[in-house]
């Protein structure tokens, strides 16, 4: 299957996302796929991960993206004395009206960039579950809730472990996507140094968009159409990976409906109002592959999340759509 990003798109979705792709191509030199990928998370209304080595772009990709979307941007830096109460907020006693006030934290923004956020304690790493997943932060029974939009975009090193708390399996589960950014190739890195020899290029970054607009793109995103076999062919992705034998915990209901929504931007994004196979098959290792855990014969074995879902990809026929929702029949992956 083939997708239409070399082919001229128009629409909404395009006119919307087009301009946000490239203005961070103007940061970040050759990531235009990564970018694709962690705008449609957050078009679904999801949080991203991104998992890689540092000086990679994570955080410069964060950046970006704010700045583009025109939204207000706090980045943390998680470390092991950090408290629950410095990201959400904490109550204030002022002795001048004998009352407490809530004094707001950094989640109250539109991106929140946990940088290393696998660096805090656990009760810290818990702290974000409200928000994340309600959008509100509740302190001394008071429920605050958060400007929208909001996203967190949180960072960690994968092969970094000494002072460092893995994430339980609820908080992953939290975030919509797992991404890598990657290290770019030797022209790109080319291209970048000669970028950066004076001025770092996010300095001058402009907003190409806003709030409004991003609130609208996400009601359209999730307008788009979705066929009934292309719904049973997420959701039988998913639970093929409760059955792989190498899995021990597979995607829930939630990853299924991460996997729809992710697969609804894409298809908003090129222009479509329906979702293809290609949508899914595009989305379903970022949205999949770290809500599942492995036995330890595969973790001994070297095997990732990431192959799991390259298998379960090729053992699930996929369906052929016959146009804009129309009739379906599976095939078998050539």
């Amino acid at each position: 299957m083939t997708r239409p990003d070399s082919q001229t798109v128009s629409g909404p979705g395009p006119a919307f996302a087009g301009p946000i792709t490239e203005n961070v191509a103007r940061v970040l030199v050759g990531k235009e796929a990564v970018t694709r990928l962690t705008l449609a998370g957050i078009l679904s209304g999801g949080h991203v991960l991104l998992e890689d080595a540092p000086g990679t772009g994570k955080t410069m990709l964060a950046r970006a993206l704010a700045v583009s979307l025109g939204l207000s941007f706090t980045r943390v830096q998680f470390t092991p004395d950090l408290l629950p109460g410095d990201v959400t907020g904490v109550s204030v006693y002022r002795p001048a009206t004998g009352t407490f006030e809530f004094v707001r934290g950094p989640v109250f923004t539109g991106v929140l960039l946990a940088d290393e956020i696998n660096r805090a304690t656990p009760r810290t790493q818990s702290a974000l579950l409200e928000a994340m997943g309600e959008g509100q932060v509740t302190e001394s029974g008071i429920t605050h809730r958060l400007p929208a939009p909001f996203v967190v975009i949180a960072t960690q090193n994968p092969v970094e472990h000494e002072g460092t708390y893995r994430l339980p399996e609820a908080q992953l589960d939290r975030f919509t996507l797992r991404l890598s950014v990657g290290y770019p190739s030797v022209e790109e890195e080319v291209r970048m140094l000669g970028r950066l020899q004076g001025e770092h290029p996010i300095a001058a970054l402009r907003a190409v968009s806003g709030p409004a607009e991003l609130l609208a793109a996400q009601a359209a995103a999730r307008g788009v159409h979705v066929s009934a076999d292309l719904r049973r062919y997420v959701s039988s992705l998913a639970a093929r990976t409760r059955a792989h034998p190498q899995v021990t915990l597979g995607g829930g209901p939630r990853a299924s409906l991460a996997l729809q929504s992710v697969a609804q931007a894409l298809a908003w994004m090129d222009g479509r109002a329906f979702v293809t196979p290609d949508d899914v098959q595009l989305a379903a290792p970022g949205v999949l592959a770290h809500r599942l855990s492995l036995g330890i014969e595969a973790r001994m074995g070297g095997v990732g999340g990431e192959q799991v879902v390259r298998e379960v990809l090729a053992a699930e026929p996929v369906p052929v759509e016959s146009g804009a929702g129309g009739a379906a029949s599976p095939v078998g992956r050539s």
